[in-house]
């Protein structure tokens, strides 16, 4: 199970530790979709049709969308269900908050 430490300095007040595999799984997601914008970028630079590109966007949006449904499910599996047990209820309005801005 991931545990929830306080940051020093970064942009967030939590970090979660992750095993070396679910590590690499996400970042070879976020390395395909680095891949499916660079590829966009070039389309844009060859001046490739509208349609095409669109088509190539909306790709990269549903690869955005899984890689969120992934994190999201391993979070609440993880992290706020160990909270909830701890009866760290407040983890559920952070939880809310965050899927209240995935949803914009």
């Amino acid at each position: 199970m991931p545990e929830q430490k306080t940051a020093c300095g970064c942009c967030c007040e939590k970090t979660t530790e992750r095993t070396e595999e679910e590590r690499k799984k996400l970042i070879h997601r976020l390395n395909r979709i680095e891949g499916q914008i660079r590829g966009i970028r070039g389309m844009v630079e060859r001046d490739a049709y509208c349609p095409d590109i669109l088509v190539q966007s909306a790709a990269v949006n549903a690869a955005v969308n899984a890689f969120n449904k992934d994190l999201i499910a391993r979070h609440i599996r993880g992290c706020v269900a160990r909270d909830v047990r701890e009866g760290r209820d407040e983890v559920i309005d952070e939880l809310v908050a965050t899927l209240q801005k995935l949803m914009k």
